[in-house]
């Protein structure tokens, strides 16, 4: 089974020839890392199977019986006034139709000051975007497969612009009991504009994210890794700064190695005392530290770390995401059993 399950990747990784990263698509935000657990471990992370039900937001298979009455709450700062955070619930109604999930996610970009086009100052202007999905998981009978669906309500303001959409997550998991091994696949933001913001179809931000995962025998330990926008092969950019300058005066464009695109699309990430009450976790995201790292200057961009406390029912959650020296993104989680 494995065999097949690798070989499936294989060809799924194959078979898409093109695609799109960040800034060209509508609902960005869909794409933005909703848990701290996730964040610290370098985020897209797909893997995981416990009563987290953050995972479900990033892999609808993940969702089981273990999350049952649980909520997750999370908020986080990004950039300058934008905050976002989420919220997920999940409820099993009986062992035959197996477990339901409902979460929300949003993010609100601040107030911006608004000008017309000869710079004369208007009114202030706020955006803001969410997102409601329902999910559902169903273990295959007589199998470890895993299979899981999101359906995503999706609405957006910008200024005096709105956009009504709807997309759909799909989720694989594989898990090798005998070598306490899982194996995901995601197909994220399958949908359509319902209405556009003015007159014109814009794209969803369409994603394929295949992971692994495993929990060392002897050693405490879960590490984890993810391939990240699987449907485009080439994620890089040249980046002006770093071209070489001739002798005469002339620019190149700086040049991205075969192995350098290839390791773009790679995040990993460990986690300490996965089942213990206190869990440590640090990650490495390769694309956001190669494309934002600073030449001559080591700023550590990429790695993200983070902790997690369980207190009698509660569980408290934290990562800090390293990402410019200007920049970087806190996210603080609560997890609460209500059972």
């Amino acid at each position: 089974m494995v065999k097949q399950f690798v070989l499936f990747f294989m060809i799924l990784f194959c078979s898409v020839s093109f695609g799109q990263i960040g800034g060209r698509y509508t609902y960005e935000f869909l794409n933005l890392t909703t848990s701290p657990r996730q964040a610290a471990l370098g985020g897209k992370t797909i893997t995981i199977y416990d009563e987290d039900v953050n995972q479900v937001m990033f892999n609808p298979a993940t969702l089981n019986q273990d999350m049952d009455n649980h909520l997750a709450m999370n908020y986080g700062s990004y950039y300058g006034e934008a905050s976002y955070g989420t919220a997920s619930y999940a409820y099993t109604y009986d062992r035959h139709v197996q477990t339901f999930h409902a979460g929300i996610s949003y993010i609100n970009y601040g107030t911006f000051e608004g000008y017309d086009e000869n710079g004369q100052a208007t009114s202030d202007f706020t955006g803001s975007e969410a997102a409601l999905s329902f999910g559902y998981a169903y273990n295959i009978p007589f199998t470890d497969v895993h299979v899981g669906v999101n359906a995503k309500l999706i609405t957006s303001t910008l200024e005096s612009y709105n956009s009504f959409g709807g997309a759909i997550d799909l989720g694989f998991l594989y898990i090798v009991e005998k070598n306490d091994l899982n194996l995901a696949l995601v197909v994220r933001n399958i949908g359509t504009q319902f209405t556009t913001y003015s007159g014109i179809q814009e794209k969803l931000p369409l994603e394929i994210i295949a992971g692994v995962s495993q929990e060392l025998e002897h050693v405490p330990l879960r590490w984890h890794l993810s391939l990240e926008n699987l449907q485009q092969w080439n994620v890089s950019f040249s980046n002006p700064v770093r071209g070489e300058t001739n002798i005469d005066g002339t620019t190149s464009e700086e040049k991205v190695s075969f192995v350098n695109n290839a390791l773009r699309h790679v995040v990993i990430g460990a986690e300490l005392f996965p089942q213990k009450a206190v869990n440590l976790r640090l990650g490495y995201n390769f694309r956001r530290g190669e494309e934002l790292r600073i030449n001559d200057q080591r700023n550590f961009s990429g790695i993200s770390l983070g902790f997690g406390l369980r207190m009698n029912r509660l569980k408290f959650n934290y990562s800090y995401s390293r990402y410019t020296l200007a920049g970087n993104s806190s996210l603080f989680g609560l997890i609460i059993n209500f059972q």
